[in-house]
């Protein structure tokens, strides 16, 4: 984590997501990353440590990329539409970077563990769409019952639920992916708003 990005370092994270997206994740050895990228094994080795490296590179740089993307959601009155439009940008993220979303998401690579920073900066992620809600707690949109880390981690992997589906590929050709997934955020928002929160069970 935070290692400085030179020409070689962009080189071999490029390489490492071709391969990973091209040959899945047995590709990613130190040998066939450096191949991939024209160089020799010690840019590996000496940027990022080895084939871990390069994908807990890969895991903190699609967070990044994704927090940019969310942050990038400007600000509305009509907090659910806005939450929405986060939701919506959420999606697209993950349809238009899947083998991203694979890493972050989804185990691409069996056995990797992120680093501790590299965690950190996941969590941070959420940080955008807690505040979201909280201004919709505040603003009487969204019901004060329900903690808002709570709220936002809901409706993270309510979002991440539908997402994982599209991209499997469940049912493609039969269903609107696209469609539940507006549906279902929808649904999803109805069900925190004041008016018909279930408060206590």
């Amino acid at each position: 984590m935070n290692r400085s990005q030179d020409e070689t370092s962009e080189a071999l994270l490029s390489a490492a997501r071709r391969l990973l997206s091209e040959h899945g994740p047995e590709a990613l050895t130190v040998r066939r990353i450096a191949g991939e990228a024209g160089m020799s094994t010690m840019n590996v080795y000496s940027r990022f440590g080895g084939k871990d490296g390069v994908i807990d590179e890969l895991y903190a740089d699609g967070y990044r990329r994704l927090i940019e993307t969310i942050n990038g959601v400007p600000a509305d009155d009509d907090i659910p539409t806005e939450i929405l439009a986060v939701a919506s940008a959420y999606r697209n993220f993950a349809i238009e970077n899947p083998t991203y979303y694979g890493i972050m998401f989804r185990s691409a690579v069996p056995g990797f563990q992120p680093s501790p920073e590299a965690i950190a900066m996941a969590l941070g992620g959420l940080a955008n769409l807690v505040e979201r809600i909280r201004r919709g707690q505040e603003s009487g949109q969204i019901a004060t019952e329900f903690e808002t880390q709570s709220v936002a981690a809901w409706l993270w992997a309510c979002c991440h639920g539908m997402v994982s589906f599209e991209l499997d590929g469940v049912a493609d050709g039969q269903l609107s992916w696209k469609q539940i997934y507006l549906y279902g955020v929808r649904a999803a928002l109805s069900g925190v708003h004041p008016s018909v929160a279930v408060t206590s069970l």
